[in-house]
């Protein structure tokens, strides 16, 4: 259901009132009917990115909320142009939690990392981590969180995963784009940083191992393009600019 399109015929416009609850609908919501997919009827769905009243609406579903006291399924749909991960979609739907409790699956997915790198033994090595989720080496990172710039979210991720209080290297940020098993669109900003000290110490619940390792060794322990290629630039950047 995630990514795919719908028509919503709009019963409560935003602004209006919700006298049952008492509340002010926040966004547009309504009655959602399939684009090439079937949905139950009265499938309810609220609409973002949109700040008007609307009689009717296309849109991309982006997202499903659960209500966990009568397990009903609400859509969250928004233009096909503009992306909302899950705290943002909090937020805007955040007076309905006063009257229900809820889960959101979300398409869209933001995470944050950095390509750290220290000199060890005279050589400059870089930091790689498996996570236990994954079978592969990369580099620490994960979802930012309300209220945390990309930057922040990256510093967090590498502390909370490997011990690593990093300095993010200013004038570098790489973006990286894939879907999850098809369902999940994902986004990852990639930052460059240095660290004071490599003494690293995993977040035994999520990280697998570390390596510290050099250039080609590292390019050799990546299994992604995408992956690669920001190693890659994040050492020419750092060869240019005289950090290593």
């Amino acid at each position: 259901m995630l990514g795919k399109y719908c028509r919503v015929c709009v019963s409560r416009p935003i602004g209006s009132v919700d006298t049952a609850y008492g509340f002010v609908y926040p966004v547009n919501f309504g009655y959602a009917t399939g684009k090439r997919i079937q949905l139950p009827e009265h499938t309810g769905a609220y609409i973002l990115g949109i700040h008007h009243p609307v009689r009717e609406f296309e849109g991309r579903i982006i997202a499903v909320l659960t209500n966990h006291q009568t397990n009903e399924k609400t859509l969250v749909v928004c233009p096909k142009s503009k992306r909302f991960i899950v705290h943002e979609i909090d937020k805007q739907l955040a007076v309905l939690k006063e009257h229900y409790d809820f889960s959101l699956d979300c398409l869209y997915e933001r995470s944050c990392g950095a390509v750290v790198y220290h000199e060890i033994g005279g050589k400059v090595r870089y930091l790689l981590i498996k996570n236990k989720r994954s079978a592969h080496w990369s580099f620490p990172k994960g979802h930012v969180e309300k209220g945390e710039s990309d930057e922040q979210a990256a510093i967090r991720e590498v502390k909370e995963e490997t011990g690593i209080d990093i300095s993010i290297i200013e004038g570098f940020k790489a973006k990286s784009e894939y879907s999850i098993q098809h369902k999940i669109e994902k986004m990852v900003y990639i930052y460059a940083a240095t660290c004071q000290t490599p003494k690293t110490v995993i977040q035994e619940e999520e990280i697998e191992d570390y390596l510290w390792l050099d250039f080609h060794k590292a390019m050799r322990h990546l299994k992604f393009e995408n992956d690669k290629n920001i190693l890659y630039r994040v050492n020419e950047f750092l060869k240019k600019n005289e950090y290593i």
